[in-house]
């Protein structure tokens, strides 16, 4: 990290100075190295003993978490040259920056978000990895409201922004398509002057001091386990990524970098991971999040990838649709008949939306009764898909299943 001062730590809270400068900041302490700063967030306060053990340049109890972790992040940012992209978008956007950092790893000193790190506690943490020598650093920018993407662009300051595309999620907060559409649009209007807004052909853009590049649907060439992306060879089958690919690459050309022959991705965890299962079984694990049109999209890919094996889709509730969550529920139960999915374990209450639209199966209230019922619902050789929003926590219906074939 770049070097900060310890003195600015005082009028973010209850400091204890023990260097006069700090070379990284943490907010769990098992992670701190002799150096670092440890912010106590929430239960934090309860391990400032085990940072000081660990070599900490510093603790801090903030009066405001969120707020003093933007000082900092903002005060590491002031101090780098590297430029920034933000991403932004109702799904797609933690493989996009999988998928970009790959790109530019290869021809800039790049870091990355870890994982999900997108919100007021992960974007400032990405941000003190920043070392002088930076020269990419790859953002992903959350949102649960309005405002919420303008206030880690003020501390993030990006000169690229990516909106991967526009779907019903969050709806509670921000109630419609348009509500989505004016929170995601707060990254193009933080860009500076010149900056690039990478959007979906259709996202209107209403500036005209910033280079707007359009992704229109793209055509993907899939070959031996490889998808072909404006003239890159990429590690993945799964078609929906070729719109994340697109994007990555108008990013990897705004930022003047050369496109390689091929690329690589390590993807975030639970994201389409494919894994073997017993008797010729796959497995795809795509159980971080969930929504109507991601859940569309993994549904055709388990179809897609079944190659004649029964397929199974291990389903959990999509959350914060707000009023129209039943709707969207049926929609996806009209989806699974369409594409006529051989079993269906719906998990969750809104789950059930998926049955009620004639989808073949059975429905369970919670995780603990999905994992009673797994051996009679998935078989040896069966093509299986985990996907639900991340709160119902169906990793643990993965894992069941992945456990089997460790210990045969």
């Amino acid at each position: 990290m770049i070097r900060l001062p310890t003195s600015l730590l005082p009028e973010l809270g209850e400091a204890d100075l023990r260097a006069s400068e700090f070379t990284g900041v943490h907010v769990d302490s098992r992670r701190v190295q002799p150096g670092d700063l440890f912010v106590a967030v929430g239960r934090g306060s309860e391990f400032l003993g085990e940072a000081v053990q660990r070599g900490a340049a510093a603790t801090l109890v903030p009066h405001d978490a969120f707020a003093a972790l933007g000082v900092i992040g903002r005060a590491v940012r002031d101090r780098s040259s590297a430029r920034v992209v933000g991403i932004t978008g109702s799904m797609g956007k933690t493989s996009t920056k999988d998928i970009l950092a790959a790109l530019c790893a290869p021809a800039a000193r790049t870091i990355a978000a870890e994982a999900s790190f997108n919100n007021e506690i992960g974007v400032p943490l990405t941000l003190c990895r920043l070392e002088p020598e930076t020269e990419v650093c790859v953002l992903e920018l959350a949102m649960r409201g309005f405002g919420q993407i303008a206030a880690l662009c003020e501390i993030s300051r990006p000169q690229i922004g990516i909106i991967t595309n526009v779907g019903p999620v969050h709806l509670e907060l921000v109630e419609s398509l348009e509500g989505v559409r004016r929170a995601k649009g707060e990254l193009v209007d933080a860009l500076p002057a010149g900056g690039t807004a990478i959007v979906p052909v259709d996202f209107p853009v209403e500036r005209d001091d910033v280079d707007v590049v359009r992704i229109p649907p793209v055509r993907a060439d899939v070959e031996d386990g490889r998808t072909l992306v404006g003239g890159v060879s990429f590690n993945f089958t799964a078609v929906h990524q070729a719109q994340n690919a697109a994007a990555a690459l108008a990013a990897l050309d705004a930022l003047g970098l050369p496109r390689p022959d091929a690329v690589d991705v390590g993807f975030s965890r639970w994201r389409g991971e494919e894994r073997e299962l017993e008797g010729g079984g796959l497995l795809i694990n795509d159980a971080y999040n969930a929504n109507p049109v991601s859940m569309r999209a993994a549904l055709a890919y388990l179809v897609a990838r079944a190659d004649r094996r029964r397929t199974v889709a291990i389903l959990g509730d999509m959350a914060e649709l707000g009023r129209t969550a039943p709707t969207y529920h049926r929609e996806v139960g009209d989806a699974l008949v369409e594409l006529d999915v051989d079993e269906v374990l719906a998990v969750g209450e809104l789950a059930r939306g998926y049955l009620e639209a004639g989808a073949k199966g059975r429905g369970v209230p919670n995780i603990h009764e999905a994992l009673r019922v797994l051996p009679d619902v998935v078989r040896p050789g069966d093509a299986v898909l985990v996907k639900a929003s991340r709160a119902l926590g169906l990793e643990a219906v993965a894992e069941a299943l992945t456990s089997k074939v460790s210990a045969s």
